[in-house]
Order: structure tokens, then C-alpha cells, then sequence
């Protein structure tokens, strides 16, 4: 079981880029019957997206670097550089293009590549992640994404298979969206003209 919280940054370069940060903790469970141990986690990532707008679709490239500083079973804190190059494919359902109240369809597949560590592993091919599954867009910013995930992880003790559901719920522009809520709602200010 993982628990996280990540604080983001975007910058929208233009309709074809978007280049984003984070800054994020990770509560990685102890489960023993697995032999997981626990491992806590803080992560800072910097990344670019390059979008293919098209009629009926939409297709982007991720890149993204990953510095993770964890602790292994020792109790000694690692530091690892990841990488992660992602492709996407986007199919609006029930319109040509993404936007307020859209039904879609989703599929992905991702590499991760690092540096080895004892926590991690020392094969420098992390894993490879395949996800499919459909979203509604409630409004341009607010989203539902439900999704399955099969992810494949090459091991020296023996390749390990991952399969599981996934529910996303995305507020894009939220701080901005909060501003111009509180601006409308407050009362026009009457002038004395005496």
C-alpha cells in the first residue's frame, strides 16, 4: 500500500507544450507476508509533455526525470535518478474533440529507466506500464479517469506482474478557477455620487 502527496507546477509554453515540477512524499507500507518493507520516500521530478493535437484524438510524448531519496531495508536513505518517457493516445467518444462533458477513451505505455541502488534493484530497466480505460470530463478543468494497469518488472530474484484498477480525479486550473469563483460572488460596490 502507498499513500503520497505531491504539490505541482505547470508552465503551458504553448498549445503543444507543457512542462511541469513536482515535489512529493511517499508513505510506502511495511507488508511483510510480501516482503516489503517500509519505505519512506520524498521525490522531485521535472518533466515535458509535447501534445499532437488532432481531429478525433490526441496524442502525447511525456519525458520526465525523477531524483527519489528512499530508504532501503538498512535504514539508510538512497538517492536514485529516474527517467520515464511515456506515449498516450486519447479518442473522445462522444465528440471530435476533448471538452466539457465528453466521454473518452485512454490508453498509455510508459518506460522507466535508473540508476541501481539496493532499494530499487540494480537492473537499469525499472519497469514497463500499460494502462487502458475511459474518463468523462465533467467541465474543461475537472475529470474522472477509471483505468486498469498491467505493469511488468524485471527482478534478479525473478520478473514480477502487476495488475491493477486505478480511479483519477484531476482539477486542472483549481487556483484560478477559486479566484474567479470569489470575485463573482462578491456584491458590486454601490458609489455615493453626494
Amino acid at each position: 500500500m502507498q499513500r503520497s502527496a505531491r504539490a505541482w507546477g505547470h508552465y503551458y509554453f504553448s498549445p503543444r507544450w507543457k512542462f511541469s515540477t513536482f515535489v512529493a512524499y511517499f508513505n510506502n507500507r511495511d507488508v511483510p507476508e510480501i516482503g516489503q518493507f517500509e519505505s519512506p520516500e520524498w521525490r522531485f521530478a521535472l518533466q515535458g509533455i509535447y501534445y499532437f493535437h488532432k481531429t478525433g484524438y490526441t496524442l502525447s510524448t511525456r519525458m520526465r526525470t525523477e531524483f527519489r531519496h528512499l530508504r532501503n531495508k538498512d535504514d539508510e536513505y538512497e538517492n536514485v535518478f529516474r527517467y520515464r518517457q511515456q506515449v498516450k493516445y486519447m479518442q473522445p467518444l462522444n465528440s471530435k474533440v476533448l471538452r466539457s462533458r465528453v466521454v473518452y477513451a485512454v490508453a498509455s505505455d510508459e518506460i522507466y529507466l535508473k540508476s541501481g541502488a539496493k532499494v530499487t534493484g540494480e537492473s537499469f530497466f525499472d519497469r514497463n506500464r500499460f494502462n487502458i480505460g475511459a474518463g468523462y470530463l465533467f467541465t474543461d478543468d475537472i475529470q474522472l479517469e477509471l483505468t486498469y494497469c498491467n505493469e511488468y518488472l524485471p527482478r534478479n530474484s525473478g520478473n514480477q506482474t502487476t495488475n491493477a484498477a486505478s480511479v483519477t480525479i484531476t482539477f486542472n486550473n483549481l487556483i484560478r478557477n477559486l479566484q474567479k469563483k470569489i470575485k463573482n460572488s462578491k456584491p458590486a460596490e454601490v458609489k455615493d455620487e453626494n
